[in-house]
């Protein structure tokens, strides 16, 4: 047992820097969340609590067990979009009569629940969780359909929710879905495909094509409830397995459904009944991570604030030292941990995270990246050394690892380096971000001064004068941009994270990913394919 010592002055001018800048992101992430959770504004929320309808996180709060956690997954989804902030849909995992599952509810007061670019990619992201971690699926409908006027963005990727709730059962993972109005034309099939079907008798409409349309297409005149009505479909073509009296009524169906399913986990249990907490404070990890990006952190600091016990036993201390491997627990689970420690990774830090992620594959231990990397070291004496085979055997560890991946960005992920500490294009089980967290190809100033010296070269190949004035106009230029498209909120609203978390939630957030997780059963890797030495 190694019990991580901490060096954090509170009082230190540096450390009160990094925590009131943190604060300033945290303001940021808050007000983003209120405008998630505002819906479609006072008039429409209003408006539907007066038709005695209840919110979607009101229908999850009377869905989930009563005081357990609820993880709310990709929440500023559409963030700096043309879309309301939250992408119409709440998705998250939640626990029901004991069973963890995947839980997707429309917004209804956002323009009637309607599906947008950003919340079928959000609703495809919940299904691929659930398929992942073997988690059961509860959709509480309520939804217009395809937001129409971009149609053309979503008619042919939208099949695919369809197609991934067949599949999800086709894998032995139950589907429910709770309709609460309106389920029309395409959002016909989210019930229409599921194991388990709730409707409210006077609510609930489901159909292909409203009156009109069926009036248009075919003459004939009908009404809702002979349409798509609960009783009709309850009683006569037999869509409904239960007809439910009202909301609550239907929430109660729902958690009964679950109660039957006589689910069990397949993973491993926690080792640790009754872990310890970490000795340290989490509400310290506000001031560790540097405001300054370029400004290193050393990253056991944060692991002694959310490890069991702060218990940590390094693997390879002394060698590739810009790399922190080791292991340790997590709310008893057992974990790998690779953490950068200064930014740059260099051939000896690829070759031991390579080691690393063998042994925990060998081992069946999931594995916990905590990125702040500016990528793999560049240079003439570097290339000859074999930073490139060497960056590739880390990323070929990562790429055919098969025990779960979990992923917190902390500070910088560029370039390869987000590769190689498991960035999205490697599917993590989760990946999520702290709002002082930044991700892109390469810093703004880098990007800004290689896209000048190129445009140098250009200008001295062609006998041209440079024009300084125009390139400092042109580097300012990219900055902005870059600086702004490489910031938490912006990359969490394109759902290139699963949600940007307070840093102090960090080990309440992983705690409950690892207990997802082990629905399933947790086995290393069998080969890796050609590791080039």
């Amino acid at each position: 047992m190694t019990i991580l010592d901490s060096a954090v002055d509170l009082a230190a001018p540096g450390y009160v820097a990094n925590r009131a800048a943190l604060l300033e992101r945290l303001a940021e992430l808050d007000a983003a969340l209120d405008q998630a959770r505002a819906g479609g504004g006072e008039k429409y929320v209003s408006r539907h609590h007066k038709r005695g309808k209840m919110l979607p996180r009101e229908r999850i709060e009377l869905l989930v067990d009563a005081d357990s956690p609820f993880l709310e997954l990709s929440p500023v989804a559409a963030y700096g979009t043309d879309f309301p902030v939250g992408a119409s849909v709440v998705t998250g995992i939640g626990v029901v009569e004991g069973v963890e599952c995947l839980i997707v509810a429309n917004d209804p007061t956002v323009r009637g629940g309607a599906v947008n670019p950003w919340s079928l990619a959000k609703t495809r992201r919940a299904g691929e969780i659930a398929l992942a971690n073997r988690l059961p699926m509860v959709n509480l409908v309520e939804s217009a359909g395809a937001d129409l006027p971009t149609q053309a963005e979503i008619f042919i990727p939208g099949g695919r929710v369809f197609r991934d709730l067949t599949r999800l059962s086709a894998a032995g993972i139950p589907t429910v879905s709770v309709v609460f109005g309106n389920a029309t034309a395409g959002g016909a099939y989210v019930p229409g495909m599921s194991d388990h079907v709730i409707m409210i008798r006077d609510r609930s409409q489901v159909y292909l094509a409203g009156p009109p349309l069926v009036k248009m297409a075919t003459g004939e005149v009908t009404d809702d409830e002979s349409l798509g009505g609960a009783a009709m479909h309850a009683g006569t073509s037999g869509l409904a397995d239960y007809l439910a009296e009202d909301e609550r009524d239907g929430i109660r169906l729902a958690r009964q459904c679950v109660r039957r399913l006589n689910w069990r986990k397949q993973g491993p249990s926690p080792r640790t009944a009754v872990p310890q907490p970490p000795k340290y404070d989490p509400e310290e990890l506000l001031g560790i991570v540097s405001a300054d990006l370029k400004v290193p952190f050393d990253p056991r600091e944060v692991l002694a604030r959310i490890l069991d016990g702060s218990d940590f036993d390094e693997f390879k201390p002394a060698y590739g030292d810009a790399l922190v491997t080791g292991w340790g627990e997590l709310h008893g689970y057992p974990v790998g941990v690779l953490a950068n420690a200064r930014g740059v990774l260099f051939s000896a830090e690829a070759q031991k995270a390579a080691q690393f992620i063998q042994l925990a594959n060998t081992s069946d231990t999931p594995l916990i990246f905590l990125q702040n990397t500016t990528g793999y070291m560049v240079g003439t004496e570097y290339e000859q050394r074999g930073i490139i085979k060497h960056g590739a055997l880390m990323i070929n560890a990562v790429s055919n690892s098969t025990v779960p991946h979990l992923t917190v960005n902390l500070g910088a992920s560029y370039g390869a380096g987000n590769y190689g500490m498991c960035g999205r294009a490697y599917e993590p089980r989760f990946l999520f971000t702290w709002p002082n967290a930044k991700s892109a190809v390469m810093g703004p100033a880098q990007l800004a001064g290689v896209l000048s010296i190129v445009a140098r070269q250009a200008a001295a190949a062609r006998g041209r004068d440079y024009d300084e004035e125009s390139d400092a106009a042109m580097r300012m230029m990219v900055e902005q941009q870059i600086e702004s498209q490489s910031g938490a909120l912006f990359l969490s609203g394109r759902l290139y994270d699963d949600g940007v978390i307070d840093p102090r939630d960090t080990r309440t957030v992983l705690g409950l990913c690892l207990s997802a997780i082990h629905n399933v059963p947790v086995r290393g890797a069998d080969g890796f394919g050609v590791f080039r030495m």
